[in-house]
C-alpha cells in the first residue's frame, strides 16, 4: 500500500502490540478516529510522521510515467554522449600529432638558425640565445594550435599571454634594455673582444660581451662593468678597430725659435722610427700660429700595436733633440710686477 505523509501527531507509545508489528513490516497501523493511518518512524519516545492511504492505480500510473520520462533522458544523453565522446577523442589526437609536428619542426629550425649563423660569424653566446628562441617560439606556436583543437578559446589565450607580458615587461624594464642593448651589440658588432674603446669617460680593452653586460679591463688591470642598454645608446670610440693608426706629434715652440731647424728634427725622428711605414705619405706642417708659439704636427702611419711605444719614444726624443739645438718649448707662466710706490706704503 502507498501513503500520502500528513504531519507529524506525536510520539508513538511503546506497546506490546506496536512493538510486534513494527518487527514484522516495519510499520505501525493505528486507528485514530476511524481513519487509518501508518507510523512511518517507529522508535519509542520520539516523533513519528502519519500517513493515508493512496489510489494505488494513480500513483502507479504517475510512477511508470516518471519512469518512462528519465528513461529517456537517460537514453537521449548516452546517445549524445557517444558522439561527444569521440569528438573530444579526434580532437586530442590531434592535438597530440600537432604536438609532435611542432616540437620536430622546431628543432629543424633551431639547428638551421644555429647553421646560418655560423656562417655569418655570428658570437657564440647570440647563436645559442636566438636558437633557443626560434625553438621556444616554434613550440608556442604549437601549442596555441593544438589548444584551439581542445576546444580552448584563443581570445583567452592571448588575453593572458598579453597580460603576463606586460607585466613581467613593465617590473624588468631595465633589465630587459639591457637585454635588448646585448643583442643590438651582438648583431651589429661595433667592437669585439680584444678592442679597446672609449665610451663616454670609461676606457679599456673588451674582455667578454654578454647578454646584458660588457666587461672592459683597464690599462692598470681593473675590470669595468657596463650595461649593454646604455652602451647601446652612447657613442663609442673604437680605438683598435683597424689594423694601422696614424700617429700624430704635436709640439710648440717659441717664436724665437729656429722654425726650420725644429722642422728638421721632427723630420728625422719621424725617419728614424723604424715602426712608421715610411712608404706611406708623411706629412709635416705648421699647424697654428698660437698665443704660445708655433705649432708643429707630424702625422704618420703606423701598427696599431705599436702606436704607444712609438709616440712615447718620438716625444721623448723631440725633447732632447730640441734642448741640444736651443729650441724653445714654451709653457704657460704668470709673470707679477710690483708696483714700488705701492710696496713703499
Amino acid at each position: 500500500m502507498i501513503w500520502y505523509i500528513d504531519e507529524t501527531v506525536g510520539e508513538l507509545q511503546n506497546t506490546e502490540q506496536d512493538t510486534q508489528a513494527a518487527e514484522e513490516s516495519r510499520e505501525v497501523v493505528i486507528s485514530d478516529d476511524g481513519e487509518t493511518t501508518a507510523v512511518l518512524q517507529t522508535e519509542p519516545e520520539t516523533s513519528y510522521v502519519t500517513a493515508t492511504p493512496a489510489d494505488t492505480d494513480t500513483i502507479s500510473e504517475t510512477h511508470s510515467s516518471v519512469a518512462e520520462a528519465v528513461g529517456r533522458t537517460a537514453r537521449s544523453a548516452a546517445e549524445s554522449a557517444v558522439p561527444a565522446m569521440k569528438s573530444m577523442a579526434f580532437n586530442l589526437v590531434n592535438a597530440i600529432i600537432i604536438m609532435f609536428i611542432g616540437v620536430q619542426v622546431a628543432k629543424m629550425f633551431r639547428r638551421m638558425l644555429r647553421e646560418a649563423l655560423g656562417r655569418m660569424h655570428t658570437d657564440e653566446s647570440l647563436q645559442s640565445f636566438l636558437s633557443s628562441v626560434a625553438y621556444v617560439l616554434t613550440c608556442g606556436v604549437s601549442a596555441f594550435i593544438a589548444l584551439e583543437k581542445l576546444g580552448v578559446s584563443s581570445a583567452s589565450i592571448i588575453a593572458l599571454l598579453g597580460s603576463a607580458g606586460l607585466a613581467i615587461s613593465l617590473s624588468l624594464q631595465d633589465f630587459l634594455g639591457n637585454f635588448a642593448g646585448g643583442i643590438i651589440i651582438m648583431m651589429l658588432k661595433p667592437f669585439r673582444a680584444g678592442d679597446y674603446i672609449v665610451c663616454e669617460s670609461k676606457e679599456g680593452t673588451v674582455a667578454a660581451t654578454g647578454l646584458f653586460y660588457t666587461t672592459l679591463k683597464t690599462v692598470d688591470n681593473r675590470q669595468v662593468i657596463l650595461p649593454n642598454g646604455k652602451l647601446a645608446n652612447a657613442e663609442i670610440v673604437n680605438v683598435t678597430a683597424e689594423a694601422r693608426r696614424r700617429l700624430e706629434i704635436s709640439v710648440t715652440i717659441s717664436y724665437e725659435s729656429d722654425l726650420r731647424l725644429a722642422k728638421d728634427i721632427l723630420q728625422r725622428l719621424f725617419d728614424e722610427c723604424p715602426d712608421i711605414y715610411h712608404d706611406e705619405e708623411l706629412l709635416l706642417f705648421v699647424s697654428e700660429l698660437g698665443e704660445d708659439g708655433v705649432v708643429l704636427k707630424a702625422r704618420g702611419w703606423i701598427d696599431q700595436d705599436k702606436y704607444w711605444t712609438a709616440r712615447w719614444d718620438i716625444t721623448e726624443q723631440l725633447k732632447l733633440a730640441y734642448d741640444e739645438a736651443g729650441i724653445e718649448i714654451p709653457y704657460r707662466q704668470m709673470d707679477v710686477h710690483l708696483n714700488e710706490k705701492k710696496r713703499s706704503l
